[in-house]
């Protein structure tokens, strides 16, 4: 005699056990009491004096400064980014070859250096002129020490090296693009530069976004180099506080905590602008943020314990 079938209302799901996980999440939340109380008890961190100089004029020009390097700096790699990327696939081998040397130039020497020789320009070109060359008529000059600031040779070193790898950025988007939407944009009639300003490039963002906006963190952290010019960016003027007050440590953690505050805040505008040129072009769902995952494990577990 057979049993009866099991009714539907009678299957009961089990949740599969994960002790692993478990025993993982432990181990980690273990090691991170452990890291928090060491740093947070140990008084050779100086937490008073990080407090103290958190939101000194000092400290916070230095970190406009710092903004306005970063800002300016990608603005520039971007703009010339793109026009290196064209160029890089253009059929013309003198054009292509071009932009190919700058590429390789830029992107073969360290930027600390390029930051030394900007700023050691005028040991080169003591007198910058602009006019005709091999002779011809001069519309204007300037001594280079006067022209060449701190300021300006840092965007020059920080912008002319960014535009090198936006370049590649830039060409790994546009290659992504099937070649079909370029036919058939010159079959309506589009010439070259419409069909890469309408066509390609709005197609190619999904793929240029994301390695952009790491760039962008990574320049926000690459901007610090510029203190060995003496520019007054954020560590350079922790620096210039601790040879004061041989508060090292806890001047290199002022800075550091806004480092990581601007980075976070770059970190989840990326992740926005990533979801929005992302729709519709993958079948995967973009990631829920932090803030998404805790809200919605809440609302679980309020459905859970509500009668």
């Amino acid at each position: 005699m057979t049993a009866p079938a099991a009714r539907p209302e009678d299957i009961r799901a089990v949740p599969v056990r994960h002790p692993g996980r478990w025993l993982t999440a432990v181990v980690v939340a273990f090691l991170a009491v452990v890291v928090v109380h060491s740093v947070a008890t140990n008084p050779r961190f100086g937490w008073g004096t990080v407090g103290h100089y958190l939101f000194s004029s000092r400290i916070l020009h230095g970190l406009v400064v710092t903004l306005e390097l970063t800002a300016v700096s990608m603005a520039i790699g971007i703009a010339l980014g793109v026009v290196l990327a064209v160029m890089r696939l253009s059929k013309n081998p003198l054009v292509s070859g071009g932009s190919w040397v700058y590429i390789w130039f830029f992107r073969g020497t360290p930027v600390l250096v390029q930051i030394l020789f900007w700023s050691f320009i005028s040991a080169l070109y003591p007198r910058i002129s602009i006019g005709v060359p091999f002779g011809g008529p001069e519309f204007a000059h300037a001594n280079a020490n006067t022209l060449i600031t701190p300021f300006l040779a840092a965007i020059l070193a920080l912008g002319l090296n960014e535009a090198a790898y936006m370049a590649e950025i830039v060409r790994a988007g546009i290659i992504s693009v099937d070649e079909g939407q370029t036919d058939a944009a010159s079959a309506l009639g589009l010439t070259r530069l419409q069909t890469m300003r309408r066509i390609v490039l709005p197609q190619a963002m999904r793929v240029i976004i994301p390695p952009t906006g790491n760039e962008t963190i990574s320049m926000l952290k690459t901007s610090s180099l510029v203190s060995v010019i003496a520019y007054p960016e954020l560590l350079y003027s922790a620096q210039l506080i601790y040879a004061v007050n041989y508060r090292q440590i806890p001047l290199l953690l002022t800075a550091s905590i806004w480092y990581l505050a601007v980075t976070s805040v770059l970190s989840v505008g990326q992740y926005y602008v990533e979801r929005h040129f992302g729709r519709g072009h993958s079948s995967r769902e973009a990631p829920d943020t932090l803030l998404a995952r805790m809200r919605r494990g809440l609302l679980i577990r309020h459905a859970r314990v509500a009668p």
